[in-house]
């Protein structure tokens, strides 16, 4: 069995545009899925993939692990750049579909079997009006409060938000007041029953990571998430050490290393690997074992597109730390007419059930995606009152 070519169909959907990896072999019918979704990067992500598949074509797919180590170790460079190992991780969950395909067995079960019978899952609520976070903070705070009954009407026991504002490396108490004002909210709203998780997108510097994270923590969240840059370590581990909250971070993190360094300084009690940014299965399972030996829980970035979602629930299925998954279930209304899902959910709850399908159990319907090509995505432009360039 050989690759015969390695293909992308890009698909906007609103804010970003999905791409899929399509691997096609020499056996009729027999293809695999994966995904590459990187917003603001697609045209990166697909000139990295088309360079990459001149390593694969003419190879057996059914040897992920050394191609794995092919793409990530040849063409000098190695697999580190967030396009290249994007790239890497698409063609990577594709390969791992095609295996399942020939084994006539979901993904899960290459790796070990299920450690569970069901995930949760949780939605995002997203940032609410953020200008308004100084000018009308009680408004603010109602929109979220109405966003989070609406999620809990939907099913949910969990739903994310972004409730902490960009702030300049030091601010006063405007900023974190309005923070806890829309938290505050959002628990009066919902009860003590739903889980609510607070996303800062690394906005704040450390000092202010922990202002938000003290001001938060009697609220009872289930995670803090990103506080502040993934780069700074220390900042992180000095946060995670002074809150009851679990902090949460790792959706841009890509390499084992950095997990590595992660871990060591205990800057996260949640490890947000995202399967399309480190490595595809391959590598996420290497980080997934990192994770295990700090008891360290799995809880997956993916806002992404509908084969990132499948290769997360599989995934969740077979690892034993793994607490809850995000998925994304109404960004465009046609998103169930570009995919065929193997898995169930129940509204009741959001629980997933698992897949039954071999592979990833999906199929992609390419004519429904070529009705939504490539769109450029609209730049996320954030500056602070003086003018000075915060971060999204």
């Amino acid at each position: 069995m050989k690759i015969t070519d390695i293909k992308t169909l890009v698909c906007h959907a609103r804010m970003r545009n999905w791409v899929f990896v399509k691997v096609v072999t020499d056996q009729p019918g027999l293809i695999g899925w994966g995904e590459a979704t990187l917003e603001w990067h697609t045209r990166g992500v697909t000139g990295a993939i088309e360079d990459l598949s001149q390593l694969l074509i003419g190879e057996d797919p059914t040897r992920p692990e050394h191609l794995w180590q092919v793409m990530y170790r040849q063409h000098f460079w190695h697999g580190h750049g967030i396009e290249r190992v994007t790239a890497i991780s698409g063609i990577d969950l594709a390969l791992w579909d095609i295996v399942g395909k020939v084994a006539n067995l979901p993904c899960s079960k290459l790796f070990g079997g299920p450690v569970r019978d069901t995930i949760r899952t949780y939605c995002h609520l997203g940032g609410g009006r953020m200008e308004d976070f100084y000018e009308t903070p009680v408004d603010n705070a109602k929109r979220f409060a109405d966003l989070a009954q609406e999620a809990v009407a939907d099913g949910f026991t969990a739903f994310k938000c972004m409730a902490v504002p960009s702030t300049m490396p030091i601010e006063g108490l405007q900023p974190v007041k309005a923070a806890e004002s829309c938290v505050a909210a959002m628990r009066e709203a919902t009860g003590d029953d739903i889980d609510i998780m607070v996303d800062c997108h690394a906005r704040p510097s450390p000092a202010m990571g922990l202002k938000f994270g003290k001001a938060l923590d009697p609220y009872g969240l289930y995670f803090f998430e990103e506080p502040c840059w993934p780069e700074c370590v220390d900042g992180l581990a000095a946060i995670n050490a002074a809150i009851t909250t679990p902090v949460a971070t790792g959706e841009r993190v890509t390499s084992l290393e950095q997990f590595r360094d992660l871990f060591a300084k205990r800057a996260c009690e949640i490890c947000q690997l995202d399967l399309t940014h480190s490595g595809g299965f391959t590598g996420a399972r290497r980080i997934a074992a990192l994770a295990d030996a700090h008891r360290i829980a799995l809880a997956p970035h993916n806002p992404q597109g509908p084969v990132s979602t499948a290769a997360s629930l599989e995934f969740g299925f077979s690892q034993p730390g793994y607490i809850i998954c995000e998925t994304v279930h109404e960004d465009v209304p046609w998103r169930q007419d570009v995919v065929e899902e193997g898995f169930t959910i129940e509204k009741e709850g959001r629980i997933v059930r698992p897949n039954s399908r071999p592979g990833l159990g999906i199929s992609i319907n390419e004519d429904e995606v070529a009705k939504h090509p490539f769109e450029q995505e609209i730049a996320q432009r954030v500056f602070h009152r003086d003018g000075s360039v915060g971060d999204w």
